[in-house]
């Protein structure tokens, strides 16, 4: 926003702030909470503390100490955003996903040469991963976790654990713990999605999937078409009993065989052509191939009578192409709708959306700080500068006066 655009909205900005900013309770941390926001907001190259202070014109270590060694409550504030955030988006997904932060040398906290797909390879960077409330015409993060690779909890890393500030309960955890760790958390102050999404990071791992279903989490993961599966029609076979020790569970007899095979042998005129919104300049249509399996895999959990419960496939096969492009599991009902399928798969595009927003406008990735509760805090307020801009395109009012 140019200066005088952020003057026209003052009014509304300065109610956002005094109700997503109530934890703060001391005076002093307000008025930081707010300052901060307005420089995220404000038009400017570089959104790190200094040039921010500079268009604000205050001393940057008035941000600097609200940033790094004060104790204000950020998860409080985090949880007010997510709720009004709900309230806004009206989401009809959650998405899953995580985004890089190239970085130069090796003192910020979580930095690794590790794959970012920002990067599109491997690089030295930062890997945020962050759960969104996403519809067909809006979408906000709702929160956010830094990412420790497993270098960081080696001995020699000690030094640099202690010069980021990182606390003693945080170690490395896989992205998709990290995920569930949110979602826990997030439930925990009543909110819960009605169908989570995700790409194949995370629908390809069998702990995450299972994670979902122990908290009875409805799902729609892409994953790879080498994934395997058992048809329909496959059922479990109860094994001869010796007489000794206990009883042998019912196991599947059959050999499982890729996502991809199955879709090939059912073939593509077992599918539909299915438009899930509009683009740009026209409806986004391809055609897709929708069956009923069992997965298998190294680690299936069976019923107790050994059956593996069936989920969706949900295979794109565009024409011209000799096999389906991308694939995605769902465990929503068998009579879920086709097409709602497909529209909610798709759904992530989304989030891409927000991540060139936030980093693009509003310094995600802008962070200079060595402090791991620091780069909690910028994210957090990063949200909370995106969420209002979310509100000022959603819900447009007459601008308060300056």
């Amino acid at each position: 926003m140019r200066a005088g655009e952020l003057a026209a909205v003052r009014g509304r900005l300065e109610e956002f702030a005094s109700e997503v900013f109530a934890p703060l309770v001391r005076r002093d941390w307000l008025e930081k909470g707010q300052l901060y926001l307005r420089g995220l907001l404000l038009d400017g190259r570089r959104k790190s503390m200094q040039p921010m202070a500079e268009r604000l014109g205050v001393d940057h270590q008035r941000l600097q100490q609200f940033m790094t060694s004060s104790t204000w409550p950020v998860d409080q504030v985090r949880a007010r955003l997510a709720w009004r955030a709900v309230a806004v988006v009206r989401p009809q997904v959650w998405v899953v996903d995580d985004t890089g932060f190239p970085k130069d040398g090796k003192a910020s906290p979580g930095v690794a040469r590790q794959y970012s797909g920002t990067l599109g390879k491997v690089g030295n960077c930062q890997i945020g991963v962050s759960v969104h409330a996403a519809s067909d015409t809006a979408s906000c993060p709702l929160s956010w976790r830094l990412f420790l690779p497993a270098a960081w909890d080696a001995p020699e890393a000690a030094g640099r654990r202690a010069a980021c500030r990182i606390p003693e309960s945080e170690h490395h955890r896989p992205k998709w713990q990290l995920a569930l760790d949110m979602l826990d958390e997030l439930s925990g102050i009543g909110l819960r999605p009605a169908v989570l999404v995700a790409d194949t990071g995370y629908g390809a791992n069998a702990d995450f999937r299972h994670g979902l279903e122990e908290r009875a989490l409805a799902y729609v993961l892409q994953v790879k078409g080498e994934m395997t599966a058992h048809g329909e029609e496959a059922a479990p076979r109860q094994p001869a009993c010796s007489g000794l020790g206990p009883r042998p569970l019912p196991r599947y007899r059959t050999r499982p065989v890729s996502l991809r095979e199955h879709v090939l042998a059912a073939g593509r005129h077992r599918g539909r052509a299915v438009t899930w919104r509009k683009g740009s300049k026209a409806a986004m249509s391809s055609h897709f191939v929708l069956l009923r399996v069992r997965l298998a895999g190294r680690r299936p959990k069976p019923a107790p009578d050994g059956t593996i419960p069936l989920v969706w496939l949900i295979a794109q096969w565009p024409e011209g192409e000799a096999g389906p492009v991308k694939y995605w599991i769902s465990n929503l009902p068998a009579d879920f709708p086709a097409k709602d399928l497909v529209r909610l798969a798709k759904s992530r595009w989304r989030i891409e959306h927000d991540y060139r927003e936030l980093k693009t406008a509003l310094g995600l990735d802008h962070f200079e700080g060595r402090s791991f509760t620091g780069w909690h805090r910028h994210v957090t307020l990063v949200t909370a500068a995106h969420l209002f801009l979310t509100e000022q395109r959603i819900c447009p009012k007459a601008p308060a006066r300056a």
